[in-house]
């Protein structure tokens, strides 16, 4: 009886833009996820196939050499190493210092808040340049040291700016009950705010670390061959692939360089395109901080 008597479900309609939008974003994957493809397949590929440009989307004389190529190369899995301790650490260090930085910025009532928040979007379009940088990680000593990629890069102003946006929406009557009962603001932030904003925390956490991993410029000035990310060493390795195979033609070094950047890339970027389907719920809802609703 209950059945007769609840109303229809309604339907959404498909609308022509509807149509619009889902043709162009699958336009947009397919744009993305080929030339993704196309390296996978090439990274997979025998020499000779690549010679006859006989690849496309499926290997063609299936082989992993260009990996075995990578992997042999001395001193890999330690540049590995440095990756992986610089994206951690550096994604900690930046989180927590960004945190202890936007929070209080987020408090319109304290004096002083418009000022920083001024030098914050100022720092976002004018920076010191890179001679001026280099002589203040200089004069610091912290060159050749960890420290200099860990501290100069910790806080990023267009995701302190989302950071504060963020808790600028935490309702203020549950800080002000907590307050009332005896809790302190650091108790606040780390009971109470915190927990509310894991969105925003997964989101520059991403930011962040996706910035650690890509970067190697800052490596190549202030680091020294031992403490190279990977990202340089397989730079590196790219500009050096014309010398590999010196028993082979022209035509078969080149070719064998092809693979190799093909593999490079994929061994450089997968790791990090795998964090984003872990956090995809986090980073959407991250993205819609600010966002007007209704």
């Amino acid at each position: 009886m209950g059945n007769f008597l609840r109303p229809p479900s309604k339907l959404k309609r498909i609308t022509l833009f509807d149509v619009v939008v889902a043709v162009i974003l699958t336009w947009v994957l397919f744009v993305c996820i080929v030339p993704f493809i196309y390296m996978l397949a090439l990274s997979f590929s025998g020499v000779q196939e690549i010679i006859n440009n006989e690849v496309g989307l499926w290997p063609r004389g299936f082989t992993t050499m260009a990996y075995q190529q990578i992997l042999g190369y001395p001193n890999f899995f330690l540049a590995y190493k440095n990756t992986l301790f610089y994206t951690s650490c550096g994604t900690l260090i930046a989180l927590g210092i960004t945190i202890l930085f936007g929070y209080p910025l987020s408090k319109t009532f304290l004096r002083g808040t418009a000022f920083f928040m001024k030098l914050v979007v100022f720092s976002m379009f004018f920076s010191g340049g890179l001679i001026p940088t280099y002589l203040l990680i200089s004069s610091l000593g912290i060159t050749n040291t960890p420290l200099a990629i860990l501290l100069p890069f910790a806080v990023s102003p267009f995701n302190l700016i989302i950071l504060i946006s963020f808790f600028k929406g935490v309702p203020k009557e549950i800080e002000e009950a907590a307050l009332i009962d005896g809790l302190g603001y650091y108790g606040i932030l780390s009971r109470i705010v915190l927990p509310l904003s894991t969105a925003a925390m997964a989101t520059i956490g991403l930011y962040y670390a996706v910035f650690f991993w890509n970067d190697w410029f800052n490596a190549l000035i202030y680091l020294k061959s031992s403490q190279y990310p990977v990202m340089l060493f397989l730079r590196n390795i790219v500009n050096g692939t014309m010398t590999v195979g010196e028993g082979s033609g022209a035509a078969d070094r080149t070719s064998i360089g092809i693979a190799i950047k093909a593999a490079v890339i994929m061994v450089s970027t997968l790791p990090i395109i795998i964090l984003y389907p872990l956090l995809q719920r986090f980073f959407i809802a991250g993205l819609t901080v600010g966002s007007v609703k209704g």
